[in-house]
This record gives structure tokens, C-alpha cells and sequence, in this order.
């Protein structure tokens, strides 16, 4: 089955994917259709805001003075996986690295390293998280990233409708979720499937485990309910960071945070897939 794409203004698909560079994963033969621009500024600002950290990313791709005597078409490639190489490096370091880790996001980082790590990504260095990364350091720098973003992860003007999902129960729940997924821009929705794919793993290892000679493996003890404390705030914003009362959440609406992304985490796969496939799955042949 081919992919659809919300026509260019000459009727045709786009030619090229917004950045050749973006982390690539496998086709997304069952994703929602594409959205073709004449430009970055003339996408909506929800749209807009993760391809300023896209393009902080990969500033050369994204750069208009490339596309000099080219058509000028930036693509939200339904075939290509967009998200934010600070986030797949984070969560890849942290999925090799962090898993038996307890307290991975609870424990303290040296602010001094994360802050070194996000300037070498913002100026768009091919950054290599390895073995000597410390795991707290790099779940530190996940944690700011998607803080600090201009628009969240899950875009203000949707955070009312999330947070209504928080007073219905079972199917009819994951039904309106899900639905409400379907209104993210593609590359808000790719980051948030790869964090919430990232952070199940992380909660599959929340508790001890024993390996075949009888050891013991210490658990993280980051269950999702943990994680989506910890996260919660992050992706679901109502005012942006530094705002007024930006940080002011009332009682409820911190509890219904947490019960909306415990939700997204518990049942991401299900939640990501579209006729029969789940999204970011290879086509089949």
C-alpha cells in the first residue's frame, strides 16, 4: 500500500524528506498522511516548534541558503522516522547502559557535563554517547530536553483534551487517546513514540530479576506510574517553562498528568497502531 501525502500546492508529493540526516528507522508504510510547506515559518507554530529542535539537530540539512535554486519544500515525510537525535542517542545510551540502574532518573546529575553535552548537541556535533557517559548525566539531559522544548512534546492546545482522558475508564479511554494521537504533527508523534517505546523498556525492568546462574539483578524501581511522575510534567505542559505559574499545578491536574502518561506508556503498541500495523513497523513485504 503507498503512502498519501497532503498534496503541494502543484498538486504533487514531495521529492524530498525534511533531512536526510534525521535518525532513520524502517518505513512507515501505515503512518497518516504527510504535510507539505513552501517553508518552516509557514507551518503552524505546534508544527513548527520540534523542527527548530530538529533543525538545532541537524542545522546543515535543514539550512534555506541549501536549498538556493531548488524548489522550496520542506516535507513531514510520512516514510521517514523524525526525532530529534538528542532524544534517540539518550534513549539508545540509556536502553544499553541504564536499565539495571536504580533510581535512573531520580538520582542527581553533574550539571556541569549535561550542560557540556546539550551545547555540543545544539551546535549540531555528531555526538557519540558511549560506556563513559554517566547514565545519569545523559537521563539528566533527556529530562531537560523535552522540558525545555518551545512547544511540548504533546502541544498546549491539546493539553485540556489529554487531560479530560484522565476521568474516563478502560476501552472508551484508550479509544479517545488514541485519537487524540492521531492529531499530532508526524514528528511529534515520532519522539513520543520513541520516548514511549524507551520508557516501557525502562519499566520492564523496574523490578529484580534473577539470571540463569541464580544472581541476582537489581531493579530500576522506575515503574511506569514512577516514570510518568517523573515525565508527566514534561510532556504535558499547560504554560511553557519560565511562564507565570508555569509551575503551579493544582492537585488535580498533576494526578491526571501522571494517569494520562502511565496510560501512554502501558499501552503505547497498541495505542500506535493504525489498520492492523503498528506505526514506525517495517512494511511488509
Amino acid at each position: 500500500m503507498g503512502t498519501s501525502c497532503i498534496r503541494a500546492p502543484d498538486g504533487g508529493c514531495p521529492e524530498e524528506p525534511l533531512c536526510p540526516a534525521l535518525v532513520d528507522k524502517s518505513s512507515w508504510s501505515q503512518r497518516r498522511g504527510a504535510m507539505s510547506v513552501d517553508s518552516i515559518t509557514d507551518l503552524s507554530d505546534n508544527a513548527s516548534e520540534l523542527l527548530e529542535a530538529l533543525q538545532l539537530s541537524h542545522p546543515h540539512e535543514l539550512d534555506p541558503r541549501r536549498s538556493r535554486g531548488k524548489k522550496k519544500q520542506l516535507s513531514l515525510n510520512p516514510i521517514t522516522w523524525q526525532v530529534p537525535r538528542i532524544v534517540d542517542r539518550c534513549c539508545t545510551h540509556l536502553e544499553t547502559h541504564g536499565l539495571q540502574t536504580v533510581g535512573i532518573f531520580r538520582v542527581g546529575s553533574s550539571k556541569k557535563r549535561v550542560q557540556q553535552l546539550r551545547e555540543e548537541f545544539d551546535r549540531g556535533l555528531d555526538v557519540f554517547l558511549d560506556e563513559h557517559q554517566s547514565v545519569h548525566d545523559v537521563a539528566a539531559l533527556l529530562k531537560e530536553f523535552l522540558r525545555d522544548m518551545p512547544d511540548s512534546l504533546i502541544p498546549r492546545e491539546l493539553y485540556g483534551a489529554f487531560l479530560s482522558t484522565a476521568t474516563l475508564e478502560g476501552q472508551a479511554q484508550l479509544d479517545t487517546l488514541q485519537l487524540l494521537l492521531f492529531l499530532l504533527p508526524p514528528c511529534h508523534s515520532d519522539t513520543l513514540l520513541r520516548l514511549l517505546r524507551f520508557l516501557a523498556q525502562v519499566a520492564r525492568h523496574a523490578e529484580s530479576s534473577w539470571d540463569p546462574e541464580g544472581r541476582q539483578i537489581p531493579g530500576n524501581k522506575m515503574t511506569a506510574s514512577n516514570l510518568a511522575t517523573v515525565f508527566g510534567p514534561n510532556i504535558l505542559q499547560k504554560e511553557k517553562p519560565g511562564e507565570k505559574d508555569a509551575g503551579a499545578l493544582n492537585f488535580e491536574d498533576s494526578a491526571a498528568i501522571i494517569l494520562v502518561l502511565q496510560r501512554l506508556i502501558e499501552h503505547h503498541h497498541s495505542l500506535f497502531m493504525v489498520r492492523g500495523a503498528p506505526q514506525g513497523s517495517p512494511s511488509s513485504p
